[in-house]
This record gives structure tokens, sequence and C-alpha cells, in this order.
């Protein structure tokens, strides 16, 4: 395991330590030398196990190794293309600096260019997995509950084994996420510290994100940001991409161009929303009664469906035609003032889903106000985009629809949490 802001000799000196079974003096003989020296004791340790399994070596935290002007990574470079590409060894690789990974291995151009078996994406936890990590430490929450939990925290491991048993929702997000001894209290200073180089560029565009619902262009993003265009920001958007804390799609009907970048991580959407390091214990058992928190709410429903979008298509039994998801908006002209549709289900059976999400604590009840205005964004999507698609008005909710005279004829299809599982 690599030493964050460790010099290589300390570095070195816990590797080698690492390797079993060295021979007496080995260890402290390879103290003062190179990576070189400590990757050929390596060799040696592995070509002294005799098995026709394949042996594995995990090097985790591998951005931390490379300190500067180590040689680790020319070290290991060799180490790979001239002895244990050949041999029968399954290599690991493991970071949590995505900037380092992703420019050191993912894109490498010298030694480790192609060099890749497998890319593993460790993506959070859906609902699914979430609930049967707090089953498994004995925590048998309803669905509502969980889905209170992972709008605020995600599906990070780290962060929800702080749940305790025995505490809502509410008291546990208050407790994690605003309580002085908390560990998480101030996480968010630390989180894109340890992914990003230059992390301050990134916090910039999550905070430029975060204000803005439904996205922003990349012409958009460089105007919140003052980053110049080109490739430093192609890299950063890339980074952010891959570390799922923003989503990238194209509206529907739109070009290239017009591919708005959002932000889907939890903790983030919530960070700025709340300010968790400005407030204290009890802070958010008061908000979560106020607009403010149900403001917040619907749109981290919104991303919480978005994330899940392969379970909502398993619920409309469309799972196996080919779709794509996307958002639509309409600036706003003379005659007609803007409105967006948070999400759409475009399927090859020459239909769609306009998906409406409502997050509510019961049934969810269809005023005759709203029903006008499904009926009528129905039929300004149609004539806006010209579409001669079937157009679905489909509810994403939490308990379900109460029939009344109002959503007859109104909605086609519901969705419940309990289907998100």
């Amino acid at each position: 395991t690599g030493i964050k802001d460790a010099d290589r000799h300390t570095v070195i000196t816990e590797f080698i330590a690492k390797i079993p079974k060295l021979k007496p003096g080995k260890t402290k003989q390879a103290l003062t030398h190179t990576w070189m020296e400590a990757f050929r004791l390596l060799r040696e340790y592995l070509l002294g196990i005799k098995t026709k399994k394949k042996k594995i070596v995990f090097l985790d935290e591998f951005p931390w190794m490379d300190s500067h002007k180590s040689g680790f990574l020319a070290a290991f470079e060799y180490f790979w293309n001239d002895w244990a590409s050949d041999q029968n060894i399954i290599i690991v690789i493991c970071g949590s600096s995505t900037s380092w990974m992703m420019k050191h291995v993912m894109d490498n151009k010298a030694g480790l260019h192609n060099r890749i078996t497998k890319y593993i994406n460790l993506a959070p936890f859906t609902l699914k997995e979430t609930k049967a990590l707090l089953l498994a430490r004995g925590i048998p929450l309803p669905h509502y509950e969980i889905v209170q939990l992972y709008m605020a925290i995600g599906g990070v491991p780290y962060y929800l084994n702080e749940v305790r048993k025995g505490e809502s929702a509410i008291q546990n997000i208050d407790r994690i996420l605003f309580s002085e001894k908390s560990s998480l209290k101030r996480e968010f200073q630390n989180l894109y510290r340890a992914l990003f180089d230059q992390y301050e560029k990134y916090e910039t565009i999550v905070k430029a994100l975060s204000l803005k619902r439904k996205g922003l262009t990349r012409q958009e993003i460089i105007m919140a940001t003052s980053i110049p265009n080109g490739g430093s920001l192609t890299r950063m958007l890339t980074e952010l991409e891959e570390s799922s804390f923003i989503k990238s799609y194209q509206p529907f009907g739109k070009e290239k161009k017009e591919t708005l970048y959002r932000l889907v991580d939890e903790y983030s959407v919530f960070y700025y929303q709340f300010s968790p390091q400005k407030n204290n214990a009890g802070s958010f058992m008061k908000i979560s009664n106020s607009a403010k928190y149900r403001s917040w709410a619907g749109f981290a429903f919104e991303s919480l469906c978005m994330r899940h979008s392969y379970k909502i298509k398993k619920a409309l039994s469309i799972a196996g035609i080919f779709s794509q998801e996307s958002a639509w908006y309409f600036k706003g002209d003379k005659q007609q003032p803007g409105f967006q549709i948070d999400m759409l289900i475009d399927r090859s059976d020459n239909s769609i889903n306009i998906c409406e999400m409502k997050f509510y604590a019961t049934e969810f009840e269809l005023s005759k106000k709203e029903a006008d205005e499904l009926r009528k964004r129905r039929e300004f999507f149609r004539t806006k985009t010209q579409t001669r698609k079937y157009l679905i008005n489909t509810l994403l909710t939490t308990y379900g629809l109460k029939s009344n005279e109002h959503s007859a004829g109104i909605i086609d299809k519901v969705v419940v949490i309990d289907q998100l599982f």
C-alpha cells in the first residue's frame, strides 16, 4: 500500500517490509536502494512460490508510491514488460487519485500503453446493494428511509458504515453530516483533494453545476468558471464523469455541442445545498420540514431515478427494448415560457416515456392544475419536437398514485420506489 505524501525512502521501506518470507538481511539491505531493486526483490519472492495457480499481487494506492522523482513508474513498467507479463501472474493496481490513474495508467503513452487487461470501475452501490449492506449490519430500514439516506450520501460504503440501527434516516443524516464529532463533518474539504490534481478547478466546476439543476453546456461551464477551453477542461470533465461525480447527456433533439453536464454525486449536491460544515447537530432535523428541504429532495429524487434507469425500464417491462435516456428543455421565447422535462426514455418501438418524478411521504394525488400541466407539456413536446412517437406519461414516485378524476387519462404508467430495489 502506498503512503500519501511520503518520501521515496519511506515508501520503499514499507514496500519491502510487506514482501513475506524475505531472507534475513534483505530488508535492511534494500532500505537505501531504488524501486528497481525493490521490484527485483519482489520478483525473487514470486519465483520462490511453486504453484500452477495464478499468482495475484495487489498494489493498493498505486499513485502514492510514485513520490517525486522516485523512479517508481519506470521501475514498475520494466518489472512488468521485462518479466511479469510472461509469468502466470495477475497484478491488480488500485488508486483513489483519479487524475493520476487516468494520466499514468489508463492513458499511458509509454511502457504501460495497452497493457491493461481489465478496467474495474468501482461505482457507488445501487439501492439494492445499499439495502444488502445495511441488512448485513443488522439495520433493516424500510425502503423510504433508505431512499432518503441515499439521496444525501449516495451508495458509498464508507459513508453507509456510519448509519446506526434505531435511528431514522433524518437522524442518521443529521448525526453523520452535522455532528461535530462526526468523521464526515468536513469530508468535503478532503474529497476532491484526495482524488484530483489541481483539485480547486474540479471543485469550481462542481460548484457551478450545483447551481443549475438541468446542468450546463461546456460553453456555460467555461463562462461560469473562467477555465479556458481546451484539453485540460476535457480531461477534468472526463475524470469527474469517470469518478461518478457528473454525468453528461445529449438532450433530446439537440446537437452534440449542446451536451449538458449534470452534477449527480449525492453528497456533493447535499453539501452545496445545506453546507454541513457551517451547521451543528440538530440543524438537519429542523431543515427537514422546510421548503428548502423539499426543493432538494425533489432534485435528489430525480437524480436517484436517473441513476437507477435500468430498474425503471425493468419495471416498465421495456428492459429488452433498445432505449436511450435523455432530457429535453425549451429555453422559451416571446410566445411561450421555458420549461424542461428531466427524464425521457426514447424507445426503438416508436414510443417515448415522459417521466415525472415526485418524492412524497404518501401516495401522490394529482391536482387539476398538475393534470393540466402534464397534458399541455405532452402536447407542447409533441409540437416542438415534431415527433410522431407514442408519448407515455410516466410517474415515478414513492408510494404510487392515488386515483382520482384528474389522473384518469393523464398518467399512463406508474413506477414506485420498491421497484428500484
